[in-house]
């Protein structure tokens, strides 16, 4: 028998880490936080799990995708700012912190707009740091298709962060 209470207390703090980066709104974290632990209930009725950061990890960064794209649908633009700064907050010059939030929000708009599987592999690669086993593993593809993925998606955020007038910056923020 699972040992939920164990779990939760073992795992919670990964998983709201996850949802809570993504999302910068604690509600919303809230919800996506109840979400994964249903959703690892679920995956727990019917098969033996062998990695519960790694499944956990994944059911927040779904979850907290389908919040983002639920608010970019409903608003048109992602309502939230970053509560926390990106990096030390006193060692960044005021207009250099407000251009990092701006990057943080077009970073999430730009991630709600790409398709489901490559926006999770770019979270699980980058914000997550799962290595490519692990996130092979997570998504039930070989290590060489993971690689094949996160370089498509890394191609089509490019992409998007380019239409949107963003590229490389050659100032120091």
């Amino acid at each position: 028998m699972t040992d939920w209470p164990e779990i939760v207390q073992q795992h919670g703090p990964i998983v709201w880490q996850t949802v809570y980066r993504l999302l910068s709104n604690e509600a919303d974290a809230a919800d996506c936080f109840q979400n994964a632990f249903l959703a690892a209930l679920e995956v727990s009725r019917t098969q033996t799990i062998r990695n519960w950061p790694g499944l956990l990890k994944r059911l927040a960064t779904t979850s907290a995708l389908a919040r983002l794209r639920q608010r970019h649908r409903e608003s048109g633009r992602v309502a939230s700012l970053p509560q926390e700064p990106l990096g030390d907050d006193n060692a960044l010059d005021p207009v250099c912190r407000v251009e990092s939030k701006e990057l943080a929000e077009r970073l999430r708009l730009a991630l709600a707009s790409l398709d489901e599987r490559d926006a999770e592999v770019l979270i699980l690669a980058h914000m997550e740091e799962l290595s490519y086993r692990q996130i092979a593993e997570q998504l039930g593809v070989t290590v060489n298709h993971v690689g094949v993925l996160l370089n498509r998606a890394r191609s089509n955020l490019r992409s998007r962060l380019r239409n949107d007038g963003l590229g490389p910056t050659t100032d120091g923020c």
